[in-house]
Formats: C-alpha cells, structure tokens, sequence
C-alpha cells in the first residue's frame, strides 16, 4: 500500500528512529498504548504543525457537515490524521508458519521460481511486509540479510525465521539469515550495510526494498522538516540500497533482480485520508524503478515494483479498531472485497526475483485486490 496508512503504518520496519521522524513530540491525550490514533483536531502545539485559520476550520466543519451529495466519497478528509509511532511502540511480528506445506501429492512446480543458492537482502525487514518477503524468499531457497534500523528486532526475527524452517524440515541444512543495522536515508550507513552483507555472506544477488513509512495530515499542515524525511526514508533509501547493490553485482559481472516496494497510493489519489507528501514519493518509487530497468538492463540487473494495495498488517489493525468507518470505506472500493494479508506479497516477490521472471523488468506489479482499475 505501499497502502496509505497502512503502508504508512506498515512497511514499517527499517525506519528511522522516532526522534528523527517526529521530534520531540508532546504526549497525546489519548488511551491508546501508542499514537495510533485518528484525531479530531490538530494542536495547535503538535509536532510543530502550521494551523489552519480558525474561520477557515469553522468553513470546513460545516462543509464536512454537509458533504453527504455527489461526490463526498471522493474527497479527502483533513480531521484523518496519523502520526507515525516511535519504534519502540510498533508491534512485534510472529513468524509465519505453514507457507511452504505444500504436501506428498501436489506436483512439483516450474524450477526456475526456486531462489535456492541465491542471496537476498531486505530492507525494513524486521517487522510488516518486509518481515513476510522476507520468509517467503527463505522459504523459496534464499538466504537472507535483514536489514532494519532496530538490529534487535531483526535479529530476533531472524532466528524466528531459521527456528520455523527447521521445525518445518528437520531433515534439511537451514538457510543463512543474518541481520544487519541502516539508516536507508544515510548513504555512509547504507555502504558500511552492504559491505558487512558480502562480508557475511560473500555476495548480494536480490534485493527488496519495504523500508518506507507514511503519515496522514492535510498538506497545508505538515512540516517540510517531517516531508523531507519521509522521502528520505521512502525514496533516498531506495536510490541508495539499490545503487549500491547494482555497482556490487557490476563488480562482480554478475546478473540480479530488485524488487522495489511501492504502493497503489503511487498511482491513484487515497480517499478519504489526506497523504500527499506519501503518494508523490511512492510516485517517485515506482518511476525509478522504470528509469533504472532501462539504464541497467544491458548489465543483466531486472528492477521491478510491487505496488501494495490496503494491506492488513498489525500496525493497520490497531488504527481500524479505532476507526471502523475507514475500514468500511477502504473495503468498499476494494473489487475484492477484504484488505490484503502481508502473505499475499510471498508469491508476487519470489516471482519478480526469480528466474522465472527473466523477461520482465521495468513492471509495477499492482497487489491491490482490483482497487486501482475502478
């Protein structure tokens, strides 16, 4: 969803810490274990946020109050905001169990969708979508680096990961899974990452990039200090893990496939939560992607985006609890019907990183349940 708030929420691991995303900010008055929460009314105090002139807030209150005739579901609504929680309040993640269970009578599939005896970086790999990628390349045969800005977490993570996979096959060698600290937005962080992945694993062959996070506040008033480091984290970071893996495997004479995590909200407008420092860097997201498949195409390097749609991770859960009209909303535009499971993103990634993909590259592949073709 890459997903609105949820992707927002979700992908949600690899970020930046709180203190640098947010600041220092007040604590709100709210019940919530986190600031998960929808407001009503922006502080004037909050984050440093511009305020909205009172008379232009009375305007729209009443407008609001009104807006129930054509076109009202097609709107942004500015009293929808989210903050982007600090990291020590973003929930923990179990592994996925089951995802490989195929069983003794189903025929065997296509070789060349295998990742066995490859090496796969992910990263915002600790946690959401990146964490679920991330098992569904293990359990396609890669080994894999999991790269976050919580190395705790991700190391946790990636014992959870080695432990699943030997309950699953006691009678097979377990994968390699290692997990390694960024700052995405950093490209001194991000060249000292890369050189401690080939030094533990001796080479990169994939990569996907999930690190990412949003937020939800009318344009007006949000801080250009707070979009800077949205796109930092959602755009710089992307630009600089995949350069920096594309000069290793250049090095190296070597073919490799990169998936970039975008999302639907680079394509389309969300409705009804305001998002539009996040959407035009998941633009940006997926036209890089486009533009390096062409530029590196001649060096055997495919780069393809996976554009999420709703996806209904832990994070998104906790803001749907709260605000079951939203959920109703998103749902209903939905063709399908249901947000996405993170599980959706296995198939779709272990495909665009195999070989079974070797003529596609410069491809947004929508993981959206229909919504963007409505």
């Amino acid at each position: 969803m890459s997903f609105p708030v949820r992707r927002a929420l979700h992908s949600v691991a690899g970020r930046t810490p709180a203190s640098r995303i947010l600041g220092n900010l007040p604590a709100p008055a709210s019940t919530l274990p986190n600031r998960l929460r929808i407001q009503r009314a922006i502080p004037a105090t909050a984050a440093g946020f511009h305020t909205v002139p009172a008379a232009r807030q009375a305007e729209k209150k009443n407008n609001n109050a009104q807006a129930t005739g054509a076109g009202s579901f097609a709107r942004t609504d500015d009293s929808i905001t989210v903050e982007y929680p600090p990291d020590e309040q973003l929930p923990t993640e179990e592994t996925v169990a089951g995802t490989d269970r195929a069983g003794a009578h189903v025929f065997p599939t296509l070789a060349n969708f295998s990742l066995q005896g490859k090496v796969g970086v992910v990263t915002g790999g600790a946690r959401g979508l990146g964490l679920v990628m991330g098992q569904g390349m293990v359990t396609s045969g890669s080994d894999l680096a999991i790269v976050d800005l919580n190395k705790e977490e991700a190391t946790r993570q990636a014992q959870s990961i080695v432990e699943t996979f030997r309950a699953d096959h006691p009678d097979k060698k377990p994968p390699k899974v290692t997990a390694h600290y960024a700052d995405v937005s950093d490209p001194t962080s991000v060249e000292a990452c890369i050189a401690e992945i080939v030094s533990e694993h001796g080479r990169i062959d994939n990569l996907v990039t999930s690190a990412g996070f949003t937020e939800n506040f009318e344009a007006v008033a949000y801080p250009i200090e707070r979009m800077r480091k949205l796109w930092g984290v959602n755009v710089d970071g992307t630009y600089l893990f995949a350069t920096s893996v594309a000069r290793h495997l250049m090095a190296r004479n070597a073919k490799g496939s990169m998936v970039f995590i975008g999302s639907m909200s680079g394509a389309i407008v969300n409705v009804p939560q305001p998002q539009a420092p996040y959407n035009a860097a998941k633009a940006a997201v997926r036209h890089l992607c486009a533009s390096l498949s062409v530029e590196w195409a001649g060096a055997g390097i495919r780069v393809n985006c996976i554009s999420p749609g709703y996806m209904l991770t832990a994070l998104t859960q906790k803001i749907l609890d709260d605000k079951p009209d939203l959920h109703r909303q998103w749902t209903s535009l939905i063709p399908q019907g249901r947000m996405g499971a993170p599980e959706d993103l296995m198939g779709p990634v272990t495909f665009l990183l195999s070989d079974a993909s070797n003529y596609v590259t410069g491809a947004d592949l929508r993981v959206d349940g229909g919504y963007t073709v409505t």
